[in-house]
This record gives structure tokens, C-alpha cells and sequence, in this order.
């Protein structure tokens, strides 16, 4: 179902648009999804809508047969991009874990300010963004993608999370159909 509408307290949520992330190898440009979230947070912003901008500084605990990536990540590994023009009205959140929920202070944040839907983008489609979106369809958020400004390391991936995956989550629209509904 293509993105019908937006409540009137809807946020942007970023997810890892940091320099460490949007270095990697993605099945689509990074610096494109990086333009359209911008373009969006600046859309946001005009019209007093919270923006929050989350990045990843650790991982969860536990075994996995893909491991961990090994070595220390450059200092700035973790820093927003600077193209995302953070404001001090944004809202920062720094997780551990793939969901910006979890472990984080998110939820309180939104509801703080009577937030009832979110706009996801950000960088990995099937791994963060999926994860926010599954968390805050859970917290009963209304959620919406916005499919040309999110992208994964592995196509497949990227194409399973906008076609069977966020469908079942909340809406999809592009950029553009989102800034259209902000009115």
C-alpha cells in the first residue's frame, strides 16, 4: 500500500547515516540516500516536525555464524555525515543494537511529543531500518519507508525488506510522495 497519509505528529528517524556506514560498499548510492533524507529532515524542520537522528556505536552481545568485523573502526567511524545540517532541535540517539529502540531513550522521546507515526531512512534497509520498523510498528507507531532513501550491502536483502517485509509493517512512498503529504 503506497503512503496515503501523515498524522499531524509524525517524525523523521535517520538510521545510521554516520561516515562509517555510508563508506560501505551499498547496492545503491549511498550519497543519494544521504541527499534524500537531507532533503526530508530540511522538510521536517520547516515545519516544526522532530527529526531524530540515530547512529550505531557497538553491536549485541552473542555468538553468530557471520561474526563480528574485526579491528578498530577510524575515530570518526560513527559520526553523522555532515550533509544531514544537524540542528539543536533534532533529536540524537546513539544504540547499540540494529532497532533504535531498543536500549534507548526513542520511545520516551516521541511520545514526549505526542509523536504517533514515523518516516524511516537510513542505511542497512534489512538490518537498522527493518529493525526500527518492525520496533515501532510493535510500539504501535504508525510507519512509513521512504523507499528511495534507504539501501543495504546485499541487494536481495534490500529488495526483500521494501517488497515483503515494510508492506506488512506500515506504507511505503518515496521522498517526494512524503514531502507532497507534509503539506
Amino acid at each position: 500500500m503506497p503512503v496515503t497519509a501523515l498524522d499531524p505528529t509524525t517524525a523523521l528517524v535517520l538510521i545510521d547515516l554516520q561516515k562509517g556506514i555510508t563508506a560501505l560498499p551499498t547496492a545503491h548510492p549511498a550519497a543519494e540516500v544521504v541527499e534524500r533524507s537531507a532533503r526530508l529532515a530540511a522538510a521536517f524542520r520547516a515545519r516544526d516536525l522532530p527529526v531524530v537522528l540515530v547512529n550505531v556505536t557497538g553491536g549485541a552481545p552473542g555468538r553468530t555464524e557471520a561474526g563480528r568485523p574485526g579491528g578498530t573502526p577510524p575515530a570518526d567511524w560513527a559520526e553523522l555525515v555532515p550533509e544531514l545540517d544537524r540542528q539543536p532541535t533534532d533529536i540524537t540517539v546513539t544504540k547499540q543494537t540494529w532497532g533504535a529502540f531498543h536500549g534507548t531513550g526513542l520511545d520516551a522521546e516521541l511520545r514526549g511529543r505526542g509523536v504517533t507515526q514515523i518516516v524511516l531512512t537510513g542505511i542497512a534497509t534489512s538490518i537498522g531500518v527493518e529493525s526500527t520498523a518492525r520496533a515501532a510498528h510493535e510500539h504501535g507507531y504508525h510507519v512509513t519507508v521512504a523507499t528511495d532513501a534507504v539501501t543495504d550491502m546485499d541487494e536481495e536483502a534490500h529488495r526483500r525488506s521494501l517488497e515483503k517485509i515494510f508492506p506488512r509493517l506500515g506504507e511505503t512512498g518515496s521522498t517526494e510522495e512524503v514531502i507532497g503529504l507534509l503539506g
